[in-house]
């Protein structure tokens, strides 16, 4: 039988221990990186696996590929999961489990492994995905099966095995990170009543610590994709990257939410998304002058369901496809200019312009030049209002 096993390897604590953990049993570990954009020291953690004991070592490079065919699509669709999770971790997951299982091809290896836990989302997340793409494949998830019950207990086996791990004092949260945002978890956090300490936060600067002046930005999108920051033209990595900065100086993005996970329990997260918070927030007001009501409303129904699909690990699935395409068919007249206003912890939209719009001045005015003939108004409500006519009568 192929024991050939490409890894999700993050070369933190609990995925180095795998390394070791199933070469002792037998499989020959393939170590993969996906850089989705999360700063990893990819030199450091592809020696730290060789030496562990992985066979080979691949780093992909994801950044452009997350950001236009994952993050984009999730902007366009104005998924967010119960109005406070940008989705960053959910997103990265499918691309990854993508990238696992092309590797895994390459290699011709029988198994894809990963290093989540047993009461999270991303496992749900990696296995239907790989799944999806490849229902072959065997997946192997070490963390939910293996003997080590603590974080000490891992620490104690590295030890054991002489597997090279950080050395630093543990940090007190655990993190994700990548281009579209940070998720924050465990530790103090876990109490629900407990105010986070500024060291909690990454990306963002504190209300006191913010730009004292604000800071205006204008976005201009192209069938719902951001195309240029202030009057430049940028890819999608380096615009995310540049409005990231500025928003998070300026201390907009921070999320605190009671969230309900996929595998029915409620978890408290912190999460920081200060370009994917701008870039929603302009969106959603450059959609509010060229959509009209009827697809703007029901948009709305579709935004939750891609988010809630997108939260499941439903990446790769019928229904998403479906909505992508319906998405796709609402953006073509999300064309124009927002212009949007950071300042301590707040993005307020101040001004947003279209060739598209459907905003009529003469409609709208209640000045010289007003075209609304309000002698409609009367016979419009008596037929809208004849239904109800008498039904709450005592």
């Amino acid at each position: 039988m192929n024991k050939k096993v490409v890894l999700a390897y993050s070369g933190g604590l609990d995925t180095s221990v795998i390394i070791k953990w199933l070469t002792n049993r037998g499989y020959d570990v393939v170590a993969y990186m996906a850089d989705v954009g999360q700063e990893s020291d990819f030199e450091t953690y592809k020696k730290r696996a060789l030496k562990t004991g992985a066979v080979k070592v691949l780093v992909e490079d994801l950044k452009k590929e997350f950001v236009n065919d994952f993050v984009f699509k999730s902007l366009k669709a104005g998924a967010v999961y119960e109005s406070g999770y940008l989705l960053a971790t959910a997103l990265s997951r499918p691309i990854i489990a993508k990238g696992l299982v092309e590797t895994a091809h390459k290699e011709k290896a029988g198994y894809v492994a990963h290093g989540c836990t047993g009461k999270g989302n991303d496992q749900v997340r990696f296995e239907v995905s790989v799944g999806a793409l490849d229902p072959s494949l065997k997946i192997l998830a070490p963390v939910r099966e293996w003997e080590l019950r603590t974080r000490q207990e891992e620490i104690d086996y590295a030890k054991k095995n002489n597997i090279p791990i950080d050395t630093t004092k543990k940090k007190p949260y655990s993190i994700d990170l990548n281009l579209w945002g940070i998720s924050i978890e465990s530790g103090k956090l876990e109490d629900p009543y407990f105010e986070p300490d500024e060291d909690t936060y990454y990306l963002t600067k504190g209300i006191n610590k913010a730009k004292a002046e604000p800071v205006y930005v204008e976005i201009e999108f192209k069938s719902g994709i951001p195309v240029k920051l202030n009057g430049k033209a940028m890819d999608g990595v380096s615009l995310i990257l540049k409005l990231a900065k500025m928003a998070g100086d300026a201390g907009v993005g921070r999320s605190d939410m009671i969230e309900n996970r996929l595998v029915g329990i409620k978890s408290r997260e912190i999460y920081e998304a200060p370009a994917a918070w701008t870039l929603h927030t302009a969106h959603k007001a450059l959609e509010s002058l060229v959509l009209d009501r009827e697809v703007l409303h029901f948009k709305e129904t579709v935004s939750l369901k891609y988010a809630e699909l997108t939260y499941y690990g439903l990446w790769y699935t019928p229904l998403k496809e479906a909505l992508d395409r319906f998405v796709d068919e609402t953006q073509k007249p999300v064309n124009g200019t927002v212009r949007v206003k950071l300042h301590k912890g707040h993005c307020v939209v101040v001004g947003r312009k279209s060739p598209y719009s459907l905003y009529k001045k003469e409609l709208a005015t209640y000045e010289k030049g007003d075209k609304f003939d309000q002698s409609l108004a009367k016979g419009f409500i008596q037929i809208w209002g004849l239904p109800y006519k008498g039904s709450h009568k005592k």
